[in-house]
């Protein structure tokens, strides 16, 4: 899966702590803002619809979360485009504030540049990626697909030792038995607490299921599969992101 992507939005930076005991009406209508302008809304609903899967526009996690980027991934065979799965990127607005190294560059300088992504991703706050299955699959296969991306990034940058090895070994055998079903869920928590990632796969009629991933460098590169700018797994996805932020850091 080497294959491996519009929003807009125009607000300042103000850290605001959600943890005060009276609402902050100044964070309450920026998040409005921000988690209302998610584009492709079904008509009549607050959903966002991503190759016609729902997404709501804002989720709760540690905080509020808005989707702020969507895409899938997919491959062309013969001329004949196959979907595999639906993708949100749902984020702490906050993390703005920590790109306007960036401000006023345009989506498509965004988009290539892999430095921003990097700054993205290394930001604290709470990241959340959504993906819906499309085109049902073997566990087994998405997670040979992670391990050989979370791997070849790791060698890279000379990081693959045997922590690392050990911890994506356990993300491979937990997806082993998982049987991929159309509109099954995995879903990728990182806390703004803890350089840690929980996964989370969710399928009809089966029992939740979860894994806590403790190894940074591999939460790193799995955010990095995902959010890694020209080497993300969705470039639809990437375009997203880079057209709402590029708006977003347009004031």
């Amino acid at each position: 899966m080497d294959r491996e992507q519009d929003m807009g939005l125009n607000i300042s930076f103000t850290p605001i702590s959600l943890c005060d005991s009276s609402p902050n009406v100044s964070f309450l209508l920026l998040l409005h803002h921000l988690c209302s302008l998610s584009p492709n809304p079904q008509p009549g609903t607050e959903m966002v619809m991503v190759d016609e899967i729902p997404f709501p526009p804002q989720i709760e996690k540690a905080k509020p979360l808005c989707l702020l980027g969507h895409g899938i991934t997919d491959i062309e065979i013969h001329f004949l485009q196959i979907k595999f799965t639906a993708i949100g990127v749902y984020l702490d607005p906050e993390i703005v504030g920590h790109l306007q190294q960036w401000k006023n560059k345009s989506a498509e300088e965004l988009a290539k540049d892999d430095d921003f992504f990097e700054a993205l991703i290394s930001a604290p706050g709470e990241k959340f990626l959504r993906i819906v299955v499309i085109k049902e699959i073997k566990g087994s296969q998405y997670g040979v697909q992670l391990e050989s991306a979370v791997r070849d990034r790791l060698v890279d940058v000379d990081q693959y030792e045997e922590e690392e090895e050990e911890a994506l070994e356990k993300v491979v055998e937990f997806f082993q038995s998982k049987y991929f079903k159309k509109d099954s869920v995995i879903a990728f928590h990182f806390p703004a607490t803890s350089p840690t990632a929980e996964i989370v796969f969710t399928a009809e009629g089966k029992e939740e299921s979860k894994i806590t991933v403790e190894n940074a460098n591999v939460v790193k590169m799995i955010q990095k599969w995902y959010l890694g700018g020209t080497r993300g797994v969705s470039p639809t996805t990437i375009s997203s992101l880079a057209n709402t932020l590029a708006t977003k850091l347009s004031i």
